[in-house]
């Protein structure tokens, strides 16, 4: 039913594989009004832009279409049907007229392709108390559906298990892990309910909260859908959590209050003297000439632009996932807005849970990008490093000296050379050490594995920083902890490296301060003549 491709963080290429065709994901199902009697966006449009599954909402069709019958004849679409089940009308309305039974038996005569048990949504502002007893009552819908969803006649329907319990992640975690029995009988996708309001008002983090929550509570092959997503701002940042599946109005909701969707932020649309994008519709026409169309033609264009956004939004986070280049994506898409900046920041304290499921190398792995001191926390980056220090700490017993030199090149011959160079003017006996190369953020690079990824496959682009000094100098202090009180360590100081230079008097420092003092030699001035073409 759900198969992975491609892994990178937590985030995933997958397939979902439903009666009417397969959704490649991370995928966004555009919600559909089926009350409507002509949509803003045609369905063929949609599918012609790469949207092969929509949402529409079950109760809205019982209750004031009526129909009985399949509702791929009745939308005239030949996708993917996802059908919500009223529990968005009780979060504006309270209540609604129908039981969670009878939702059920609906969505599997209309043959919906994928369907969702009339849960109980948590407003932002509930109680404890409130929200609580909607994640109780949730799973009890969820135990009771069991019966009708593995019936002969629903069989084929792909079931979805909310979780809710609003912003209290203790909530989310218990019933998470409660739900997962209940999952194995006739469900095929969890979900986490209700971050409408949260995401309206752009409080990104504690979305972010919510989804950990629950993603790090349910099996990891399970795919996982959050309500209520559809802005290109918290996509990425949900994906690499292990958020496989969105749906969302915003590309309609946006357009009807002239508001204009980028990959950056949103726009008001009569603010627009250019169009910061170049599909079809921004190609085509001017805000001025859109400004001076009938309402609903300006609002379907305006529509069919941010659905434009949405996909390119979409298929940008699955190159970088295929390339595993995931880091360096959030990376960049944290500096565009202070919403994405609070959720990038919020993501730092699931690194743990990121790193057991990032691929320390794939066939598909790029070099890796070092653009800002967020690039320390890079998997591919810290993996590596923790990587080195375990093999140091089996290493060094065998060696009586570590020689520490900078990594001034990519080029291996070149810097065996350099290093052969430096330990003979050293005066150190070759036989007797093991040498480290050392550069800011990257860290240690035992020499022998210099031709290794990521070692191999990098490029630099930021300013070293104080911050990256330091974790550089405790990086090596760590080093050298590691090879006992009687070991010397030397480092080897190429004068005219900036960066070099403050590192080594922060190391200094360092030794004078702990009981490294006489244990750490620093040979200076031997790099004089030797070309620095690295930075």
């Amino acid at each position: 039913m759900f198969e992975i491709r491609d892994v990178d963080l937590a985030g995933r290429i997958g397939k979902l594989k439903t009666k009417s065709g397969v959704i490649e994901t991370p995928y966004l199902f555009p919600v559909i009004d089926p009350a409507l009697k002509e949509q803003y966006v045609k369905l063929n449009e949609m599918l012609d832009l790469g949207f092969t599954g929509i949402i529409t909402n079950a109760y809205l069709l019982k209750k004031h279409v009526g129909i009985n019958y399949d509702v791929h004849k009745y939308l005239g679409f030949e996708g993917v049907i996802m059908t919500d089940s009223g529990a968005y009308q009780i979060l504006k309305y309270g209540h609604i007229d129908v039981t969670n039974n009878e939702i059920l038996e609906y969505q599997c005569t209309i043959r919906s392709d994928i369907g969702v048990i009339l849960d109980i949504p948590t407003t932002y502002e509930a109680s404890y108390e409130d929200a609580y007893n909607s994640a109780f009552i949730t799973l009890q819908r969820a135990e009771e559906a069991t019966r009708i969803i593995t019936s002969q006649h629903c069989k084929d329907i792909l079931w979805v298990l909310p979780i809710q319990g609003g912003v209290y992640t203790e909530i989310l975690r218990e019933f998470a892990k409660k739900s997962v029995e209940v999952f194995y009988n006739g469900f095929s996708i969890f979900a986490v309910g209700s971050p409408t309001t949260l995401l309206e008002q752009y409080m990104f983090d504690k979305v972010i909260d919510m989804i950990f929550a629950v993603r790090s509570s349910i099996p990891f092959a399970a795919p996982l859908h959050l309500f209520g997503a559809g802005h290109p701002l918290i996509l990425p940042f949900a994906v690499a959590l292990g958020v496989d599946l969105f749906d969302s109005a915003s590309y309609i909701l946006y357009a009807k209050d002239g508001r204009y969707i980028t990959r950056r932020g949103t726009y008001r649309f009569e603010e627009l003297e250019y169009f910061p994008c170049s599909c079809p519709v921004c190609s085509k026409y001017s805000p001025r000439e859109l400004r001076e169309m009938a309402e609903h033609e300006r609002t379907r264009l305006l529509a069919l632009h941010n659905l434009y956004v949405l996909i390119e939004e979409l298929k940008e986070i699955k190159q970088a996932i295929k390339e595993n280049r995931f880091w360096e994506y959030l990376e960049a898409k944290a500096q565009v807005h202070p919403a994405a900046r609070r959720a990038f920041n919020r993501l730092l304290q699931y690194l743990e849970f990121l790193y057991r499921h990032t691929p320390y190398s794939s066939p598909n792995s790029r070099a890796v990008f070092i653009l800002s001191n967020d690039s320390l926390y890079n998997p591919r980056v810290l993996i590596p490093r923790r990587k080195v220090l375990s093999i140091a700490r089996t290493q060094s017993e065998n060696r009586k000296i570590i020689v520490l030199v900078p990594f001034i090149s990519k080029d291996s011959i070149r810097m065996q050379n350099i290093v052969n160079d430096l330990i003979s003017r050293s005066g150190i006996e070759a036989s007797s050490i093991i040498v480290y190369l050392y550069l800011p953020v990257l860290g240690l690079v035992p020499l022998r594995l210099m031709n290794v990824y990521p070692f191999s496959q990098f490029e630099v682009g930021l300013k070293v920083t104080e911050e990256i000094i330091n974790d550089l100098a405790y990086l090596i202090l760590e080093l050298i902890l590691l090879t006992g009180k009687s070991k010397k360590v030397v480092v080897l100081w190429c004068t005219n490296i900036q960066w070099n230079t403050m590192l080594i008097n922060r190391l200094i420092q360092i030794a004078k301060n702990s009981m490294l003092e006489g244990n750490v030699y620093i040979v200076s001035d031997i790099c004089e003549n030797v070309e620095i073409n690295f930075y």
